[in-house]
């Protein structure tokens, strides 16, 4: 089953170079190869074209030449970050169009990714979204997504538990492992654990050391290891609130919520448990990061929270959201949104649910799901 993924790179390459980023398996190489044309395709996992960028970057000048002037695409360039040097080098003299293509950005920052800045764009590739399941399959399997996530060779395999399986051991043995980032991989691992059962909470590097056997310096640097291999995104607090105090601590998410499952071993996630309800959640602000980044919004994503407890889960350009997983809401769960109302700083606020009885309370919006993310990919939210 092929899925049209909604990403626009054809269009962005038009205008400049470009540097995608993407967690492993979200579908970078499938979609290049499928969905490019006219492209030039360096692929540096394959051995012989490996060896020989790696061991002479300036070869990179004679494809370049060979190409006739068709886009260079390098996928998987933190494997020889020299060639950065040399890209910078190739869009100065020849104004050659590049797509880069990167897993990891540890590599790419600690050997100065930043000399490209001005002459390529960065954009993010990201797993299976709603509008591209949804566009194919008609009837979004919520409950599918919850326990297994969108990672492509995971949505549509047969043996998805395979898939994460794999794909958690390909992460520790590729992304950390054989990269030399981490010695101690026993204690990494358990670290990793914990942080994916504190996954979307507010971070406390003391108890997760304490849970996770892990020093508090390191447990710090651990989290940096997961946002560079693009594991996981901070949720940055808003702070500008004036009447009530906010909390100025970040939160982690993972990416995927079905990868998020299999480090945490909470699998199966029960409908109706605390755990559902999370995931619900997690899900809505991975779509919304994912319509922030295809379509060049550059809204700053934040969350909300008082020092009293009053709470707003994601601040979204110009719209506060607040996310429920009940099938039947109430006024109880309007009390954040109605709290960061009397700030007069968001033009829209939603409360974001599985409830089908849409309305409006006290000005806010009370939608489903599904309507909101359709709107939302359309460009109406």
């Amino acid at each position: 089953m092929k899925y049209k993924r909604n990403i626009a790179i054809s269009e962005l390459l038009k205008k400049k170079s470009i540097l995608l980023l993407g967690p492993r398996s979200t579908g970078k190489s499938f979609y290049i190869r499928n969905e490019l044309e006219d492209v030039h395709y360096i692929n540096l996992l394959k051995s012989s074209e490996f060896l020989l960028l790696s061991s002479d970057p300036t070869e990179l000048e004679n494809i370049v030449k060979y190409s006739r002037n068709k886009t260079v695409v390098i996928d998987e360039i933190q494997k020889v970050p020299a060639l950065l040097d040399e890209v910078h080098r190739l869009i100065e003299e020849y104004g050659t169009r590049f797509l880069l293509t990167g897993s990891s950005a540890r590599k790419l920052k600690s050997h100065g990714v930043n000399l490209l800045a001005g002459r390529a764009w960065l954009a993010r590739m990201h797993p299976l979204n709603f509008f591209e399941i949804n566009d194919l399959e008609k009837n979004f399997d919520l409950n599918k997504y919850i326990q297994f996530g969108s990672l492509p060779q995971v949505w549509t395999s047969d043996y998805p538990k395979e898939e994460l399986d794999n794909y958690l051991k390909t992460y520790i043995e590729q992304e950390i492992k054989a990269e030399g980032i981490i010695r101690k991989i026993p204690a990494f691992s358990r670290f990793i654990k914990t942080a994916a059962l504190n996954s979307g909470e507010i971070l406390n590097f003391q108890n997760i050391a304490s849970d996770s056997r892990v020093p508090a310096s390191t447990v710090k640097e651990h989290y940096q290891i997961l946002e560079d291999t693009l594991i996981g995104y901070n949720l940055e607090p808003w702070l500008e609130s004036k009447k009530r105090k906010a909390i100025a601590t970040s939160k982690f998410y993972f990416f995927d919520v079905g990868v998020l499952n299999f480090i945490s071993k909470v699998t199966p996630v029960s409908e109706g448990s605390t755990e559902w309800g999370k995931r619900f959640k997690h899900f809505i602000i991975n779509e919304l990061r994912c319509i922030n980044s295809y379509q060049r919004r550059r809204y700053d994503l934040n969350y909300w929270r008082s020092t009293a407890g009053h709470e707003v889960d994601l601040l979204f350009g110009e719209s506060a959201i607040e996310i429920k997983s009940t099938k039947s809401t109430t006024t109880k769960h309007l009390k954040g949104l109605k709290a960061l109302k009397e700030e007069e700083k968001f033009k829209n606020y939603y409360l974001i649910s599985r409830d089908q009885n849409e309305r409006l309370v006290d000005g806010i919006e009370c939608v489903y799901y599904k309507n909101f993310l359709s709107k939302a990919w359309n460009g109406s939210y």
